[in-house]
């Protein structure tokens, strides 16, 4: 009988194949091997594309006459730097005792790629090939995806999606930064008084790097423009109407110009709650105030209800990538780097998901996560809480199980296994596993309560709106805690900020409690009449977490988290490999980080090649275009579509832009470009040392 030949991604994954099927191996010289199976590894890639100059050597100078490069069959080679891994993963592939190979690489796009690379440069012919996927390194996954592994045929839609992702970025990749670079690197260079530049440009490299450049000009260019809002000040006591009012509790009423105003519709406002202009403002408090030296309005509505806000779903990779960012402070890259340490350590499930519920198979089995929990301290009194409610019986039936929404993984969770790993890590490690845990947990526990009292006040014929939030059960935030507060203070069960004017921030309890004894056509004091002065914003500039979401969602920036669950598309580049992209823009210099802060600008240089690209190429800038290459992607691996059909119209779009680009003529145009943008670093017609010279306004 032969040998099964199981071969993982890493050695350290490898050795716990071996280890969850009890072998008792030798180790030999890159595989461990028992009487009954062999266990190998790659180390990443072995095998890549080759460079242009391997089909001629006519391609190694760079020539705008061997523009475009569109091979009709593509050449691969090992990579040197781990050719004798690849001879030994050749070998053992191709050894005659080998009967079954089981393909254990990580279960996604790029996992499939590396493998069948390595076939495909072996010739492995003859053999039952069987593919495990996997969603964790627990042993009991293991097992189950061996036990479970389809054909590796199942599996070939999957491999030419990979293929394709990997030609699309190669000819995108070589065509344009060569095209570009021949026709713009010179002015560049010039400008920036360098030896030369080189332009590198990719499908989804540039698109995000054109989303940060245009931010960064739309806050340039914005114009601050101030208004200004009226506002009550209603003071109220335990009594209401008939005991004197207590000065420490007030609320505020914001003035806006709605239907019956005398303002209503005019031209003067700068929205219905401001004025243009300072006199207008004082104007309606002139009004309001007339001959009376005691001012008061009447409740013209009070409407009291209570809001429940849902334990938000779990984590996909750009959701904790953006969590990291804003919480810790860390990159994206950072983050799948640690949260893939957790899952090489059991603790977590496979990171490179876009999916942010669980399937059904994984709620029937959730007591399991929940019970290795037990060994984790601060999970702890939540888990009893959990077992008392009895909620994790229900879970399959809620929104956060949904097998329609889950493609190749579910969301990140925590295993219950592998404890004893997390104190070998590094502390931020810690802190990622704990948001990993307390976001898992949360979805047990029942909606957050908030009480809700809106008031609407009438002075004359102009109303002023009041609204006030109290939190009255925690809920889920018991868990996830209270925004605004921090852990491991005693946390308040009130104030969160309010709906519109800043009411009772001193004591919102307090406050609370009054203005639920106010009722419709009551009459109250009005201690005072303001103005109150503010400014348009202009817009954010991105932090690393907040790019990746837009990356995500197609160019869009989606505070709303519900929101972006509902709009949800296939979005630029994918979970797997955002980060990098990001750390490539950086590395490049064409965009900055701050690592203090996580924020993100285009250094000069990085604003010139937008330049040239939106003078040249533009739809490279284009997320919608962009994403929607993703998503051709996902319809080959879906069978929706053919390789031939998705290769067709990426050399045609290959070769369309490269002939307009050959056509143009526009290199000194660019100049007055390149000017605009220098005068908002230091060094102007100087190489710009890290990208960090940009003036902030």
């Amino acid at each position: 009988m032969g040998k099964s030949l199981y071969i993982a991604e890493k050695p350290s994954v490898a050795q716990e194949f071996a280890r969850a099927l009890h072998l008792r191996t030798g180790r030999h010289d890159g595989y461990l091997e028992s009487e009954e199976a062999v266990v190998t590894w790659c180390v990443g890639h072995l095998v890549t594309m080759s460079y242009p100059e391997a089909y001629d050597e006519k391609y190694k100078r760079w020539s705008l006459e061997t523009l475009p490069f569109l091979p009709g069959e593509f050449k691969y080679e090992v990579i040197p730097g781990v050719a004798k891994q690849y001879r030994i993963v050749a070998s053992l592939l191709n050894r005659e005792d080998v009967e079954t190979i089981y393909v254990c690489t990580d279960s996604g796009r790029e996992g499939e790629y590396i493998y069948r690379l390595v076939e495909q440069m072996a010739g492995v012919k003859g053999k039952e090939r069987r593919r495990v996927w996997i969603d964790s390194q627990t042993e009991e996954e293991i097992l189950r995806g061996i036990r479970e592994a389809k054909d590796l045929s199942a599996y070939d839609n999957l491999s030419s999606s990979a293929y394709l992702r990997a030609k699309e970025d190669y000819l995108m990749g070589i065509n344009f930064s060569r095209l570009l670079t021949l026709k713009y690197g010179n002015s560049i260079s010039n400008y920036l008084r360098t030896k030369y530049a080189v332009i590198s440009v990719g499908r989804v490299m540039t698109c995000v790097q054109g989303m940060v450049v245009r931010r960064e000009r739309e806050i340039r260019e914005f114009v601050e423009t101030p208004f200004y809002r009226v506002v009550s000040t209603i003071p109220v006591g335990e009594g209401g109407e008939t005991q004197g009012p207590s000065p420490e509790l007030t609320f505020e009423g914001e003035w806006r110009a709605v239907e019956g105003s005398r303002y209503f519709a005019s031209p003067c406002l700068y929205k219905e709650n401001g004025f243009k202009e300072k006199e207008k403002a004082q104007e309606l408090i002139d009004h309001l105030r007339g001959e009376d030296d005691r001012l008061t309005c009447k409740i013209l509505s009070i409407e009291k209800k209570k809001e429940k806000k849902n334990p938000p779903l779990l984590y996909n990779l750009a959701e904790l990538q953006n969590e990291c960012s804003k919480r810790f402070k860390i990159s994206p890259d950072e983050t799948l780097r640690i949260v893939q340490e957790l899952y090489e350590k059991k603790l977590v499930t496979y990171p490179r998901t876009d999916a942010r519920v669980l399937s059904t198979a994984v709620a029937k089995e959730i007591s399991k996560n929940l019970n290795g929990l037990m060994k984790y301290s601060p999970a702890v009194p939540y888990l009893n809480e959990i077992a008392s409610m009895g909620t994790h019986k229900g879970l399959a039936k809620t929104r956060y199980v949904n097998d329609k929404q889950i493609t190749d993984h579910y969301a990140i969770i925590p295993t219950g296994q592998g404890l004893s790993a997390l104190n070998s890590v590094a502390h931020t490690a810690k802190e990622v596993y704990d948001v990993i845990v307390r976001r898992f947990l949360s979805i047990f526990y029942p909606a957050a309560v908030y009480q809700k009292v809106s008031i609407v006040t009438g002075m004359r014929e102009e109303q002023f709106f009041s609204s006030f939030r109290v939190l009255a059960e925690e809920g889920y935030l018991k868990v996830a805690g209270i925004p605004g507060q921090k852990r491991g203070k005693q946390e308040e069960t009130a104030g969160e900020p309010n709906d519109s004017a800043d009411s009772g921030k001193d004591d919102p309890a307090a406050l609370f409690a009054a203005v639920k004894s106010l009722k419709k056509g009551m009459t109250l004091p009005v201690s005072s009449l303001d103005i109150k002065e503010g400014k348009t914003s202009p817009p954010k500039r991105y932090n690393s977490g907040s790019l990746i979401l837009a990356m995500e969602n197609a160019g869009q920036l989606i505070e709303d988290e519900e929101l972006r669950e509902q709009i949800k598309s296939c979005g630029i580049g994918t979970s797997a490999t955002r980060g990098e992209i990001l750390k490539k823009l950086f590395n490049n210099k064409y965009l900055a980080l701050n690592k203090k802060t996580q924020i993100v600008t285009p250094t000069l240089q990085g604003e010139m090649i937008y330049d040239v690209v939106d003078h040249s190429i533009r739809s490279l800038l284009n997320p919608e275009l962009t994403a929607s290459w993703e998503k051709g992607l996902n319809y080959v691996a879906e069978g929706e579509i053919t390789s031939e059909e998705y290769m067709e119209k990426l050399e045609h779009f290959i070769k369309t832009r490269t002939d307009g680009v050959l056509g143009l003529n526009n290199q000194y145009q660019l100049r007055s470009c390149y000017d605009r943008a220098a005068a908002f670093y230091k060094t102007k017609n100087k190489k710009p040392e890290g990208g960090n010279g940009a003036k902030k306004k």
